[in-house]
């Protein structure tokens, strides 16, 4: 736990019940972030060789947000129903640079895709030309971006350090009243990690949608229908727009009130404050797999049919299975009734097969051991003697037949 001041720094400040409801929350979140971003992850590895140049970004942003789910779900978790920070303050730093590191990466990820969102739609000469290296150079610069700003804190620019509600992690946001260059990095990641996100978010889909509405107008007046490739581009514009709307709504409260403790009185900020915008913001990472499983159809249609397929081994392996168990009972039962039925000759009846048996080598196994044979009783005055019919006259034959 380090020494005792270190220990008191990150003893929580908010009641036991409220760490009990936000670790209960955080759980609920880890499930579901690991499940949809998991299925998110599969899915695009299944139609890998489908993917378009703007669907990179995608999985980008689901391998973030599950970088962020298991590099920090585990960690708050119980320290929020132990109602204290369990780990070491190396721990600490680790926790908050992957914080920062994954949070701006999702940012970062989802500025570039309303860029290109934009660049397709209003500049389709250039748009088009977007190829698979373009985004994945991109999606390169976007972990650089994210990673100068995390490293930053760990070079003497800007702090990591407690949460101020006790049970985690991030920026020191007390640290620019005592230090310039805390100061300096605080101002920097408000205005080129929210302020510009933000804008840049904001105009492109702006101009997306009087680009969108220009055209259905002159579609209308023409009565010429849309092609697919404008209708894949407008359904590419609604999920990056409901994505990114959840995934500011959701980190833009633990932007205002970290503004408010850096750049005004910290004291004056209640850590339940900050307990609810960590809530909201790591929430953030269960909006992108529901939006693209759920209203991206060739993504649900890959899903539905794995699960489809999934779905029918599984019932082909359950049916197999009873399946054998019903066959064993019943040559069983078939072999119980074919050594009960004999005729008066003290053979069976089909001579060892049962003809209920679906057994072919049951059928034919004894074939040679015997050879049909019909006999019949006959009564002379008292006393009565079996012969075979085959030994008997024509005229006995036909009578007994």
């Amino acid at each position: 736990m380090g020494n005792a001041s270190e220990t008191f720094l990150l003893v929580s400040r908010i009641s036991k019940d409220n760490d009990f409801l936000m670790a209960t929350l955080y759980t609920i979140f880890g499930v579901l972030s690991v499940l949809g971003n998991g299925i998110l992850l599969f899915v695009a590895y299944r139609k890998k060789s489908s993917l378009k140049p703007a669907e990179f970004f995608v999985v980008n942003l689901a391998i973030s947000d599950l970088g962020m789910t298991l590099t920090l779900f585990p960690l708050a978790i119980p320290s929020a129903y132990a109602h204290m920070w369990l780990f070491h303050k190396t721990t600490c730093v680790v926790y908050a640079f992957c914080g920062v590191l994954f949070g701006l990466c999702s940012l970062t990820n989802l500025t570039v895709l309303s860029s290109v969102c934009w660049l397709k739609v209003c500049c389709p000469n250039y748009g088009n030309k977007f190829s698979y290296c373009h985004a994945s150079l991109l999606v390169a610069g976007i972990w650089c971006y994210a990673g100068v700003f995390a490293v930053g804190p760990l070079t003497g620019w800007g702090e990591y350090g407690a949460e101020p509600y006790g049970t985690a992690c991030c920026i020191n946001w007390h640290a620019p009243s005592e230090s310039s260059a805390a100061m300096s990095y605080i101002i920097c990641l408000f205005f080129f990690c929210y302020i510009v996100p933000c804008t840049v978010i904001f105009l492109s889909y702006t101009f997306i949608l009087m680009t969108v509405r220009g055209s259905r107008q002159a579609v209308q007046q023409h009565m010429s229908p849309q092609n697919k490739t404008t209708n894949a581009h407008a359904l590419i514009v609604k999920l990056s727009v409901a994505v990114c709307i959840g995934f500011l709504t959701a980190w833009s409260p633990y932007a205002i009130v970290s503004m408010w403790a850096a750049f005004g009185n910290p004291a004056a900020v209640p850590p339940m404050a900050f307990a609810w915008a960590a809530i909201f913001a790591k929430s953030s990472t269960l909006y992108n797999p529901i939006v693209y499983l759920v209203f991206k159809p060739n993504f649900r249609k890959f899903l539905c049919r794995d699960v489809a397929k999934c779905r029918r081994t599984l019932c082909g392996c359950l049916c197999q299975h009873s399946s054998t168990q019903k066959v064993t009972c019943m040559q069983s039962h078939h072999k119980e009734e074919c050594d009960s039925t004999r005729l008066s000759n003290g053979l069976p009846e089909n001579h060892g097969a049962c003809r209920h048996c679906p057994c072919p080598e049951t059928v034919t196994g004894n074939r040679e051991d015997y050879s049909p044979q019909r006999t019949a009783r006959i009564l002379k005055g008292s006393q009565h003697s079996e012969v075979a019919v085959s030994q008997m006259s024509n005229e006995l034959q036909s009578d007994f037949l």
